[in-house]
């Protein structure tokens, strides 16, 4: 089967988005700057939001669900946060269509059912979420609030990519409300902890743990700490983001409380989200020029079985002894494919699932069978070996959690071998232009000089480190003291 991928030294773009299609995991739709998540890739997202909601309930969270719409003033009430996304909202203005007289066959908008209020459909939620919340809380016996959704979200991108950037995507949003500052601060940090926990130990994505400067923040946070990931062309992406909104909301909905002492105060804030962009990062962080490398603690097919035979009756002798170790792999809780389908030869089968990342593949035929053996594939090395076939499935357990480990040792070598120091201007700009990934340099701490970096070298501040080292030195672009490193990057 010819893969035609581009190779990533030739155009990483372009590879990014020819495993994305025929990795099966997203196709383009008819809605400009939209997909379609295909079913492998939804399987994909399934596994990774059963994953994360379960951290979150037992971080005591609760899901619920808040409307698409909202109105217009409500989105303005907290300034901040409105005039953050106003450039990318969605803006519904009419509830029907009528048939066009001037063009038979055709509608076009009544122009007789104007909304009484624009609706904005919601870019994100804490608007109509903090209007809720004002009729739920009245005292501190109502706090904390620890709700997250799962939902679909519209933020109007002019420049899309498939899982980087559309239009519509899915994600999770955490809204939660505390009595005090404190508390509020250490849920935004519990939240940073099991993102960084899923990105590492489930996706096999090391990431680094900061926070954002002022001119990088969430629209209406006080604070907003990120994992910022590396991918193997030296960009970086923002994994997730943990904010402390503080009273901000709370202040602009009018959500007070009565404390302890019976003294009246604004609640306090949090929010917190991580979306399918996710998948991006996956895609970008581990595969090769073949196709995808899923890790197998969240691959929609962990172990894919392929027989090879010459007529019914070896078909037969096969499928009894496959179906033994299908049963076997599923009591162990591994998810397992066994293709005997008939109108594709096994190299074409090989291909395929080299292409779509399946971490094992195993191939039996009657030589192999007669002998109690298969031969056992693995997606992230290739390397292939003949294993007897007692106690195959413990065989494959250990291997899928070597390759679990393997690809995460993998992706934090590269990772860590793209962390440079620059001391001077031509330094900064020199690593940037050859080798990209996170710059660790000093900064002065202005958003003058963050926007001329950010203008001349197309890189912004990711973060600065949570327990970050201080020390003296000179902004790399201003020569003006600084006290720390911060981490640059060109970033997706």
């Amino acid at each position: 089967m010819g893969k035609d991928i581009a190779t990533r030294e030739e155009d990483y773009s372009q590879w990014y988005t020819d495993l994305v299609i025929k990795g099966s995991l997203a196709d383009y739709s008819a809605v400009r700057g939209c997909m379609v998540i295909k079913p492998y890739g939804y399987a994909l997202w399934e596994n990774m939001r059963d994953v994360l909601d379960r951290m979150f309930k037992d971080t005591g969270h609760q899901n619920a669900y808040f409307p698409l719409f909202v109105p217009k003033s409500l989105f303005e009430a907290e300034e901040k946060n409105a005039e953050g996304f106003a450039k990318e909202c969605a803006v519904v203005t009419h509830y029907r269509l009528k048939s066009d007289p001037d063009r038979p066959g055709k509608l076009m908008v009544d122009p007789e059912a104007k909304l009484e209020e624009e609706l904005v459909v919601r870019p994100t939620s804490e608007a109509i979420i903090w209007n809720t919340y004002k009729g739920w809380i009245q005292s501190y016996r109502d706090l904390p609030i620890l709700v997250n959704q799962w939902a679909n979200v519209v933020r109007w991108e002019m420049r899309t990519r498939l899982f980087l950037r559309t239009a519509e995507f899915l994600w999770q949003e955490g809204h939660t409300a505390h009595a005090t500052s404190a508390e509020a601060i250490a849920e935004t940090k519990q939240m940073l902890e099991v993102y960084a926990d899923f990105a590492e130990n489930w996706m096999a994505v090391p990431v680094i743990k900061g926070v954002k400067t002022p001119n990088e923040r969430f629209a209406g946070a006080e604070d907003t700490y990120c994992i910022e990931a590396m991918m193997q062309d030296g960009k970086a992406l923002q994994a997730g983001t943990s904010h402390f909104l503080g009273q901000n909301f709370a202040k602009a909905f009018d959500v007070k409380f009565s404390d302890k002492e019976n003294k009246l105060d604004y609640v306090w804030a949090t929010s917190w989200g991580v979306s399918t962009r996710l998948i991006g990062a996956l895609v970008m962080a581990h595969s090769d020029d073949d196709g995808l490398i899923l890790p197998p603690k969240i691959a929609p097919i962990q172990v894919v079985i392929v027989p090879i035979y010459k007529g019914e009756e070896q078909k037969l002798q096969l499928d009894e002894r496959v179906h033994a170790i299908v049963k076997g792999l599923k009591a162990l809780g591994i998810s397992v494919k066994y293709d005997d389908s008939d109108n594709q030869r096994p190299g074409w089968k090989f291909a395929e699932y080299e292409l779509k990342g399946v971490p094992v593949r195993l191939a039996i035929g009657a030589r192999d069978l007669a002998n109690n053996v298969v031969e056992v594939a693995r997606r992230d090395t290739k390397e292939k070996q003949s294993v007897s076939l007692d106690g195959i499935e413990q065989y494959i357990k250990n291997l899928l959690e070597e390759i679990q480990q393997n690809i995460y040792n993998r992706a934090k070598a590269f990772q860590q071998d793209h962390i440079s120091k620059a001391d001077t201007w031509d330094e900064f700009v020199a690593l940037l232009d050859t080798k990209g990934g996170f710059i660790s340099a000093h900064w002065d701490g202005t958003s003058e000089t963050e926007d001329k970096i950010k203008e001349l070298a197309k890189a912004t501040i990711r973060c600065i480190p949570l327990n970050n080292p201080l020390e003296d030195g000179k902004c790399i672009f201003t020569g003006n003291p600084s006290t720390q490193r911060v981490l640059f990057a060109r970033a997706y």
